[in-house]
Parts: structure tokens; C-alpha cells; sequence
């Protein structure tokens, strides 16, 4: 009997995102490697190892807590899938440790998953009373270390820039105000219920006031787009030509940096070649575009899985092109 992810997680755009990733060089997956970077409850894993019968897939993930599932992964897939603890950032690094200096595809689910959002104790979801902590490698800073920390100019800046927050000064001026009055922040409900008291909602707005700021002292905490930064950086240095590079996103922090390197890197031939006069040919490209503009999800997904809605895809073929830092795997 094969073990299932749990029924509170559904993976994003999964079947694109397979579809991606199979050459048509080798459909059954024979001689290739496969890694999922954002391994989370194994949907997008379990899905290459039936998708492709020969495939070899290598998890990675920063939380401990998908340790057990990966094993039950394990325990169905024994010869073709194992597990890496650690962050995608240092994807390169983690699989040269493992002597895996190449790899034929990279697939990134970006973000929180729903495990960490169903569990009150993570800290994700001002949805559930717990403790302010949002980590998701349960070490480091905490949120709460965050907000009863930082002082209220620093603060107020990290609301704005990872949360798109125009009220990100009033948020940070009462955080600052109330923990020194009050006493430290503790939990999710202590934060929210801040924030609601500072933050009126508009008829129009159909998100609760605290969602702006627990998405920006969830990224920062967790360094979420600096972890896609390097990893899309290392993607360039693992993959073989021919290689596939598969990254989903869900807000607009993630897809811009996503589409910006592609852009940097890709070869899009389909603005021409000519250089006017005067300009100097930049670096070749080290990637070819396999989606011109970033797929969203059908409408029956979005309809069945709210998370959906806001997901977007793009992928990309590696080249022969040495990486362009120059550094090889």
C-alpha cells in the first residue's frame, strides 16, 4: 500500500509542471535526475516517480518536519528517490556533497506549504493561536524575535518591501509603541489582533488587514527571496544541457524575481538579434524559454484549490553555455 501526502496539501499546477520537466528525449525518465527542491509533503516528487518509471528524484527541504515523509516517499520508491535536509539556495552545494555534480531537472514550488500553515505551533497563519514563530528550519530569529527587536524605521521597511504594505509606518509605529507599553508580542493572535485595531479594512479589501505584514515577516524571517535567488543561480550551474528548470510561484515578490532572471538569462529570439549602432553584444545566453509569459492555472484548479489562484508558472531549457558567474558545479 503506497503512503499519501497528506489531504491538506495539494500541489500547485502539478501536472504543467511534470509535463515541464519529461524530456522527449527520454519519456521514462531513463538516466535522469530530477530534483524537487521544495520537497514539502512529496506531490511534486511522487508524481515524476510515476510519471517517468526509470526517473531518479532528490528531495530537498529545510524543515524537519518533512523528514517523515520523505521516508514514507522512501519506503515506496526505495531505488529511486532519497532525501536532502537542507535549503534550496545551496542546491549546488547539497548535491555535490552527495556526489551528484549534474542534474537533468529542477522543479521549485516556491513559498509556505500548507503543512506549515495547517500546523497552529509553526506561527505561519494568524488563522490559528499559536506561538510568533514562522521559521520554517525551526532555528534562528523568530517573528516575534523580529518584531520586538527591530527598531521601527527597519521595521516598517521590511513590512512595506516584503509585503506591500502602504501602511507598513502606522503598522511598525504601534508594534513599537504597544511593546514597549504592553509587553512583548508572543503569539499570532497578539500581532493580528494589532494590526486589525491599526488597519481599516476597506469593503473593497477582501484579504483581513494581517495578511500584508505576516507575508513580509514570513519572508524575511525565512530569507525567502534571497533562498530563490541563489537557487535559480545554482539551477544554472547543476543542470546538464537540455536540462529543465520548473519554478511556481504564488505572489508577485517570487515571480518577479524569477522572471527577471530568466530574462537576464534566457535566449528570446523572439525580439531579434541586431545590435544597434553603438551597442555591445551582452554575455550568451545560458537558458532558452520554454514559456514566453508565466502560465497560470486552469480555471477548474483555481475553482477546486483556493492557493491556485494566484500561481504562476515558468520554465526553461539549460544550454550549453558555461554558467555565467563562471563557476561550474
Amino acid at each position: 500500500m503506497t503512503h499519501q501526502p497528506s489531504c491538506s496539501h495539494i500541489p500547485v499546477m502539478l501536472t504543467e509542471s511534470v509535463a515541464a520537466l519529461i524530456p522527449p528525449s527520454a519519456p521514462d525518465g531513463d538516466g535522469l535526475v530530477i530534483v524537487d527542491g521544495t520537497f514539502g509533503g512529496g506531490g511534486y516528487t511522487r508524481a515524476l516517480l510515476q510519471a517517468m518509471p526509470k526517473v531518479q528524484v532528490i528531495g530537498i527541504d529545510r524543515d524537519p518536519q518533512a523528514i517523515p515523509r520523505a521516508d514514507a516517499v522512501k519506503a515506496d520508491f526505495p531505488d529511486r528517490f532519497r532525501f536532502i535536509a537542507g535549503r534550496f539556495g545551496d542546491l549546488d552545494r547539497l548535491l555535490a556533497e552527495h556526489d551528484v555534480p549534474f542534474v537533468d531537472g529542477v522543479v521549485l514550488d516556491v513559498g509556505v506549504s500548507s503543512f506549515q500553515i495547517d500546523q497552529a505551533d509553526r506561527g505561519f497563519s494568524f488563522m490559528r493561536q499559536g506561538p510568533l514563530d514562522m521559521r520554517m528550519e525551526l532555528a534562528g530569529r523568530s517573528a516575534a524575535d523580529v518584531v520586538n527587536e527591530t527598531e521601527e524605521t527597519e521595521l516598517a521597511n521590511i513590512i512595506y518591501q516584503y509585503g506591500d504594505e502602504r501602511q507598513s509606518r502606522r503598522i511598525a509605529r504601534a508594534i513599537c509603541a504597544d511593546r514597549q507599553s504592553v509587553g512583548p508580542f508572543t503569539t499570532t493572535a497578539d500581532l493580528a489582533n494589532l494590526i486589525r485595531r491599526v488597519v481599516r479594512k476597506s469593503p473593497k479589501d477582501l484579504i483581513d488587514p494581517a495578511t500584508r505584514t505576516f507575508q513580509a515577516l514570513r519572508i524575511y524571517v525565512n530569507d525567502e527571496i534571497g533562498e530563490l535567488q541563489r537557487c535559480l543561480e545554482a539551477a544554472e550551474r547543476v543542470l546538464r544541457p537540455g536540462g529543465r528548470l520548473v519554478v511556481v510561484s504564488f505572489h508577485s515578490l517570487e515571480d518577479r524575481e524569477v522572471k527577471a532572471f530568466l530574462k537576464d538569462r534566457a535566449d528570446d529570439r523572439s525580439g531579434g538579434s541586431r545590435l544597434l549602432p553603438g551597442e555591445v553584444a551582452g554575455p550568451p545566453p545560458t537558458f532558452a524559454l520554454l514559456t514566453r509569459k508565466a502560465v497560470a492555472a486552469s480555471t477548474d484548479e483555481a475553482r477546486l484549490n483556493p492557493r491556485a489562484r494566484s500561481a504562476k508558472l515558468r520554465a526553461a531549457e539549460r544550454l550549453e553555455t558555461p554558467p555565467r558567474d563562471g563557476k561550474e558545479a
